[in-house]
């Protein structure tokens, strides 16, 4: 949709005014993201018109794929929301040794992967070293980019995984609202999580941040200051899913976040970050079928397959029902094309860098 077509629509005027903001390329401002935000009715599809749009000229057609490796569901963390927290004793804990995940990264490398994802909780066995040597492996070994998303760790150790050839870290924030966050992450606080995302951006990284729709206690203010926040941080990709309550957390009874407000907040956060990667994330799959096809609708270019082995993926369990737990990842990927061809996109072949000018093939800056 382009501003000639809002002129023709009937909606609320500050929308209309800032989708047309958005459509110049003119930043939005905190109540102009909180109304589109709120937005309704007819307004759901202009907004996820314009997030199209804007995804189609910044960021083009291609759907790039992000192969995941969960190689760990230790975590030192006792976050309210995640069925990893370490006070979970009902979860069957693995760690994949640092050989199988490089031999499972080379599989992916083969199924066409070109950025692998090293994922686990935060789980310190894996000290600086280890992950060095599992980083260099896979760089020596395949052409492709390696994000890595431990969590918190020191800043020499992201150093050195950065000198090791890590192109991208993900480090969600969560959520923005300093008093909600220290609730639901016991012992943790948001200053923190930003500084050790400053660090991230000061050594070089594709930096990944993020956050869930529909915590308890989150406000449609908090989610604007969400997007504020990783505007200011400029991310070069947001992750935005829904809260899926696990019964094996102290949050089990409360209600989840709703897919409708999942894809508002994606198609406002490509209005408020252009250039950015956004995935169309497992967890908007897994509360709807079609959960996904809608998400990449509303503004996304990014889904990351599950490349784990079956063996391990069960027990990965941040929350329940996920999808292709059972699939072995030679079976993922050809269904992943599908849904994107379905929608007359393309399956992106490069190592989707971010577009933002500097980030490219092979790219290592000197670190501070």
């Amino acid at each position: 949709m382009d501003a000639d077509g809002l002129s023709k629509s009937s909606l609320r005027p500050t929308v209309k005014r800032s989708l047309e903001r958005a459509l110049a390329g003119r930043p939005l401002d905190r109540d102009e993201i909180i109304e589109l935000l709120q937005s309704h009715g007819p307004e759901v599809e202009a907004l996820r018109a314009a997030a199209d749009e804007v995804r189609r000229r910044s960021v083009g057609d291609a759907v790039h794929l992000r192969g995941v490796i969960e190689f760990s569901n230790y975590c030192r963390r006792n976050c309210l929301y995640c069925g990893l927290r370490a006070g979970n004793g009902d979860l069957e804990r693995y760690r994949i040794d640092p050989d199988e995940i490089v031999d499972i990264a080379g599989r992916a490398g083969k199924l066409g992967y070109r950025t692998i994802v090293l994922q686990s909780g935060e789980d310190v066995t894996y000290d600086a070293d280890t992950l060095v040597w599992v980083v260099r492996r896979i760089k020596g070994d395949l052409d492709a980019a390696v994000t890595i998303a431990v969590g918190d760790r020191p800043r020499d150790e992201y150093k050195a995984w950065r000198e090791a050839g890590a192109d991208r870290y993900l480090l969600k924030h969560e959520t923005a609202d300093p008093e909600l966050f220290s609730r639901l992450r016991p012992g943790t606080a948001l200053a923190e999580r930003v500084e050790h995302l400053r660090w991230l951006k000061e050594l070089g990284y594709q930096v990944g941040s993020g956050n869930m729709i529909g915590l308890p206690g989150q406000t449609i203010a908090s989610i604007a200051d969400d997007l504020l926040l990783l505007r200011e941080l400029d991310v070069e990709m947001a992750g935005i899913g829904p809260f899926i309550p696990n019964d094996q957390t102290p949050l089990a009874d409360r209600p989840g976040g709703s897919l409708d407000q999942t894809l508002i907040t994606l198609a406002t956060a490509r209005l408020v970050l252009p250039f950015a990667h956004l995935p169309a994330t497992t967890a908007t799959g897994s509360i709807d079928p079609r959960g996904r096809q809608k998400a990449l609708s509303f503004g996304a270019n990014v889904i990351m397959p599950n490349v784990t082995p079956g063996r391990y993926r069960q027990d990965y369990r941040i929350y329940p029902n996920k999808i292709c737990l059972t699939e072995e990842p030679e079976n993922c990927r050809p269904c992943v094309e599908a849904i994107i061809t379905s929608l007359g996109r393309t399956v992106g072949r490069d190592y989707g860098h971010s577009p933002k000018a500097g980030f490219g093939p092979g790219r290592v800056e000197p670190t501070a």
